[in-house]
């Protein structure tokens, strides 16, 4: 599925020096700092403020694009929350996988209650545009009165040891977050959080089922998509 990168008129770098800066950020745990530094060394002079003026203004743009190149999503969904602190207020972190372990979508909520669930049921139906088969969740009842509110046809399973896919997949954002020492506020959690579980993972492939050659096979197409997405060519080299 094609898609037009987006315009970068009016900036002074092109897209050669911008989209490797958001691949860095969104991809490793890195500050704006040390990508940076890291861009210093390939002789490109930018700073971390333009950096991360980059990744809010592109890293949504990028992540959607790819989302939008990926197969429809599994007919079996696995729901999880887990806590966030913010400014040393706790708040939830509601995310949905397929069977797949494709992150469906991600929402920060204040509440853990029937009306966040319903809320996120309603999100996560409008931005998949899909139905799934079943829904597999833990013994949170919010979770019961959402599904038979929303999706009163779709098996809901409700089973604590039904739902380690989902569980497992809050790891690679917890490992990021303890790297940027949490965050400020619930909108720039779920702006970073929208960004980054669209762009990680296109850079994860299940690597442990792959040889070596068919891992870099794989990941020379990747980028050849982060590319072509993000109107792209090869990061210049050091003069």
């Amino acid at each position: 599925m094609g898609s037009t990168p987006p315009s970068y008129r009016g900036h002074r770098y092109p897209a050669e020096v911008i989209s490797p800066c958001v691949w860095l950020y969104f991809r490793f745990p890195l500050s704006f700092r040390e990508v940076e530094e890291l861009m210093l060394q390939r002789g490109v002079i930018v700073s971390h403020e333009t950096i991360r003026r980059w990744c809010l203004k592109f890293g949504q743009s990028y992540a959607n694009a790819l989302r939008r190149r990926r197969p429809r999503p599994g007919d079996k969904w696995h729901l999880d929350e887990v806590f966030v602190k913010i400014n040393g207020m706790r708040h939830y972190r509601w995310r949905a996988v397929d069977q797949d372990g494709t992150v469906l979508d991600i929402l920060v909520q204040n509440r853990r209650d029937t009306a966040a669930a319903r809320r996120f049921f309603r999100t996560l139906l409008t931005k998949t545009c899909s139905v799934p088969r079943v829904v597999v969740t833990d013994k949170l009842r919010s979770y019961g009165t959402a599904h038979r509110e929303l999706m009163p046809s779709v098996e809901h399973r409700s089973h604590k040891g039904l739902n380690n896919r989902a569980e497992n997949s809050h790891q690679p954002t917890r490992q990021r977050e303890r790297a940027m020492k949490g965050f400020r506020s619930i909108g720039g959690a779920q702006r970073f959080l929208a960004a980054f579980s669209g762009i990680s993972p296109h850079f994860r492939p299940r690597r442990h089922r792959m040889t070596a050659p068919g891992y870099r096979t794989e990941m020379t197409v990747r980028f050849a998509i982060w590319d072509q997405i993000t109107g792209a060519a090869n990061l210049p080299t050091t003069a």
